[in-house]
């Protein structure tokens, strides 16, 4: 497996990057600010995540997501380390990341990843999607926020 930035001419992995976030409009919207890094293995796009600078020294790692037949091969945290890599070697002290108070398996990655959590955004999901997301049988509503100290 290989990871590396998403050359700006390349197509963007949509399908993919909308796994992770189903907002097409937000999704365009952190490639553009951000930049895109791809996993590939034998050829094939199988993960993706993007990196974006938020504040002086501070990035947010987001959209990470892995095609669903290489999930649980570790391919989720050889994207966040390279990601807390690429964040360190660009000169930032901090990275945050957010995911869906029902989303189980990220929260548990991050934290594992030695991510903390350091808030939560309120009904995040209720006020930026038009259509109630479910996860694990949850109602996705809060943002829950973490970051590291890089």
């Amino acid at each position: 497996m290989e990871i590396r930035k998403l050359p700006s001419e390349s197509p963007l992995p949509l399908d993919l990057l909308l796994s992770a976030d189903p907002s097409e409009k937000l999704v365009k919207d952190y490639v553009k600010r951000g930049q895109c890094y791809i996993a590939e293995a034998d050829r094939q796009i199988i993960g993706v995540y993007v990196l974006i600078p938020t504040r002086p020294e501070t990035a947010e790692l987001v959209n990470i997501a892995v095609t669903e037949e290489w999930q649980g091969k570790g391919i989720g945290k050889a994207l966040i380390k390279h990601a807390l890599q690429t964040a360190k070697s660009q000169g930032f002290k901090t990275i945050e990341i957010g995911t869906g108070n029902s989303s189980i398996s990220q929260l548990a990655l991050y934290q594992k990843c030695g991510f903390r959590i350091t808030g939560v955004d309120r009904d995040f999901f209720i006020r930026h999607y038009q259509e109630p997301i479910y996860e694990n049988g949850i109602a996705c509503i809060d943002m829950i926020r973490l970051s590291m100290d890089i």
